[in-house]
């Protein structure tokens, strides 16, 4: 476990409230815009003030005992508890993430598609702000991949530049000519291998994502076109955290990003 650089500012004497808290990031984020795959939001009730957030990218039991140990009033994640289709039984790890959370009276909030595509703090501007790349198209289910304009010398200076910001190794399967330099880049983090097709439509000669499956790699081969696939956790590390930083700055309240190692 690592904890981020920023040190929380002096909590303040006055604390604000769970609502203004929760109305804070809705005002921000618009979750009813999104059709997502769980609630977004206030997951799971704890007090009523809140004087120290944390944020992390998953609420797994690791982020919560630290939050905990961290003196959190709330905790603010991208993936959150609950998510459509799951068992819905309160057993064995969902248990013991419960327990914490109730037994400390922490606040859970938790914001998926709307984190990702904040113009400004989600994860997919986020990314793109540490690769130097400015975007200025969207593409996707919900516009939520970007596109902008880059200058690299071929895929591999491009894969070497991400692993070179991400701090971890990538997997690159392009169809592209060695000495082809990529000018237009397609991103979303997370999940998103599923989006490759709707980038290259989009005019991406090369596309980065969290993950991949084994379809993307024959479409790469077979549309001259480049894939990246560079962590789910390792692309999504950002927008918990600018949020986060957005937020208590606001409502005068501390806060801490918190970074929970995962390889995947």
């Amino acid at each position: 476990m690592h904890l981020s650089h920023h040190t929380p500012p002096t909590a303040p004497t006055t604390p604000t409230s769970r609502q203004a808290l929760l109305a804070a990031c809705d005002t921000l984020l618009e979750p009813q815009r999104f059709k997502d795959y769980g609630p977004n939001g206030l997951q799971v009730e704890g007090k009523a003030q809140i004087r120290h957030l944390v944020s992390g990218v998953t609420a797994s039991r690791a982020l919560i005992e630290a939050a905990i140990a961290d003196g959190a009033d709330a905790i603010l994640v991208h993936h959150g508890l609950f998510w459509r289709g799951m068992d819905g039984r309160v057993t064995g790890w969902m248990k013991e993430r419960l327990r914490l959370l109730l037994a400390h009276d922490i606040n859970l909030l938790a914001y998926h598609l709307p984190l990702d595509a904040h113009p400004s703090l989600g994860n997919n501007a986020q990314l793109g702000q540490r690769l130097g790349v400015q975007a200025d198209a969207v593409f996707g289910e919900q516009d939520l991949g970007l596109l902008g304009a880059c200058q690299f010398a071929n895929p591999q200076a491009l894969a070497a530049h991400v692993q070179q910001v991400l701090g971890r190794s990538v997997t690159m399967v392009s169809g592209a000519a060695d000495d082809a330099p990529i000018t237009r880049l397609g991103w979303c983090t997370g999940g998103a291998q599923g989006f490759f097709e709707s980038a290259i439509a989009a005019g991406a000669q090369a596309y980065i994502t969290g993950e991949i499956s084994e379809p993307q790699a024959h479409l790469a081969r077979e549309t001259g076109t480049t894939f990246i696939a560079a962590g789910h956790h390792a692309t999504e590390r950002y927008g918990a955290a600018a949020l986060g930083q957005a937020v208590a700055e606001q409502l005068g309240i501390s806060h801490r990003f918190i970074e929970i190692d995962n390889p995947a």
